[in-house]
């Protein structure tokens, strides 16, 4: 199982803070593939990620335990 990790508008849109998934096997873009599909989320393209507190790219393979967090860009001014 992998526990994936939700910040921001990415959060709401999910209504949980984590899911524990299993994402083994699968590549990041992947399975932001299947969350947005599943949870109708906007604009994962945009969306970092981290597999276990360190950047990942979109073809990096996710491992089994492997703990995932996607944070979108921040805006501020």
């Amino acid at each position: 199982m992998n526990k994936v990790l939700f910040f921001a508008h990415l959060r709401d849109a999910v209504g949980e803070e984590f899911l524990s998934l299993k994402a083994a096997g699968k590549t990041v873009a992947e399975l932001k593939t299947d969350l947005a599909a599943k949870y109708d989320l906007p604009q994962m393209d945009t969306v970092m990620t981290a597999i276990n507190e360190e950047f990942a790219s979109n073809d990096e393979v996710i491992r089994e335990g492997d703990e995932i967090a996607f944070i979108p860009p921040v805006s501020g001014g």
